[in-house]
């Protein structure tokens, strides 16, 4: 009997698991419709914070948004909601219910319309997402964003929702390499994605005591990010874009002070210590895509990282020249990642997922090749989350 429960349990885990690797079958990008230039950006910013005397201030920020590479981002706060709320601009005055009760109204709505765009593309019916993963470093309500994206969505009662809050930067690459493990250990899986950032929750006007402060007003934006992940495709529906083949994680030791998070009463608040982060991920990325790719054989390491394509949050264009250079990579090899730098700014952990989409344009219209890529998230921590794609070759003229 004893035997018998044995093999029966193997039998049943065996059932209970996908059996081809998880795939990213769609993904899709939004933004809110307020849009500032970078060069507009130190007017606009010292007008709606009513700092515009504070002009040594306003050159500091001038030449921190030249340094981003940025040249626009888009915000859900516009310039009626903040004098609606002339406490958001001062960190001495109580503003955290105020700012997450904006972003518990909005985060959803953003999300949902990344999501129904990223459904569309997949081609099932929403009651078809089994699970639920919303990362967000705006919101801290229970329940959160991931119900009222349920509700907005029509998902299912019986949707599997997890919430990740304050993972920073690198909470797209999080969220995603928590679905590749549902989708591969769940047969049927569903996974829907969904990354949501506003900036509302950190805006505030400058100080004179702490002027590298204007650097996170300089580089933050807003938008929302989706991706659906199954395994196992249902190829008369289904377009696998690229196949998940591993994740890890690594932390960076002694380096839990250089980018700091933490919600306050004058709302999420914290710090970015750019001399020192600049150079954290190019130290040791190539040590973290050697323990990538070593067990699977694929590459050797070296010159051969010219083969892959990259999917890389781009925190600033510092981090983005000096991986450049320890991977000694030719030139547009980052393209994905200084294009959605240009044209977005840093949008946290919604970024990676506008990287992915910018990577797949660039396959299927530019005509740009590779058969095996790697995605990495850079957060808190300081922590690094490694990802190894195969690209999935679909030949989109065949209507067969």
């Amino acid at each position: 009997m004893g035997s018998n429960t044995l093999t029966s349990m193997h039998e049943i885990r065996r059932s209970q698991r996908a059996e081809g690797p998880a795939a990213i079958l769609a993904v899709s990008t939004v933004n809110p419709p307020n849009c500032v230039s970078q060069e507009e950006y130190p007017d606009y910013y010292f007008r709606v914070t009513k700092s515009q005397h504070l002009t040594d201030l306003k050159q500091k920020l001038k030449t921190f948004c030249q340094m981003t590479s940025t040249e626009k981002r888009y915000f859900h706060h516009t310039e009626e909601l903040l004098d609606a709320h002339p406490e958001f601009l001062c960190r001495d005055k109580p503003s955290l219910d105020a700012r997450l009760d904006i972003a518990a109204a909005a985060a959803p709505e953003l999300a949902a319309s990344a999501a129904a765009k990223a459904i569309a593309e997949w081609g099932r019916p929403a009651t078809d997402i089994t699970h639920l993963v919303v990362s967000t470093n705006s919101g801290a309500h229970a329940p959160g964003a991931d119900l009222r994206l349920a509700s907005l969505l029509g998902l299912r009662a019986s949707v599997c929702r997890t919430m990740l809050n304050l993972n920073g930067c690198s909470a797209g690459a999080a969220s995603l390499r928590l679905a590749k493990d549902l989708a591969e250990n769940n047969r049927g899986a569903r996974v829907l994605v969904a990354c949501v950032e506003l900036t509302v929750v950190a805006f505030r006007g400058p100080e004179e005591a702490c002027p590298h402060r204007l650097i996170s007003q300089a580089v933050f934006g807003d938008g929302a990010g989706a991706v659906i992940v199954g395994a196992d495709g249902v190829l008369s529906v289904e377009r696998p874009l690229f196949e998940m083949v591993s994740a890890s994680q690594t932390t960076i030791p002694a380096t839990d002070g250089v980018l700091t998070m933490q919600l306050t009463e004058a709302g999420l608040d914290g710090d970015i210590f750019t001399r020192e982060l600049t150079p954290l991920a190019a130290q040791h990325i190539g040590q973290c895509l050697t323990d990538a790719f070593q067990p699977l054989g694929i590459m050797s390491g070296g010159a051969g990282w010219n083969d892959l394509f990259f999917v890389v949050h781009p925190g600033l264009r510092g981090i983005m020249d000096h991986i450049d250079g320890a991977l000694r990579l030719d030139p547009g090899k980052l393209a994905a990642s200084r294009t959605v730098l240009r044209e977005y700014g840093n949008m946290l952990g919604a970024r990676l997922i506008f990287v992915l989409d910018e990577q797949r344009r660039r396959m299927e219209e530019d005509g740009e090749t590779g058969e095996w890529g790697v995605m990495m998230g850079f957060g808190p921590g300081f922590t690094v989350e490694t990802m190894v794609l195969h690209a999935v070759v679909i030949d989109l003229h065949d209507e067969n």
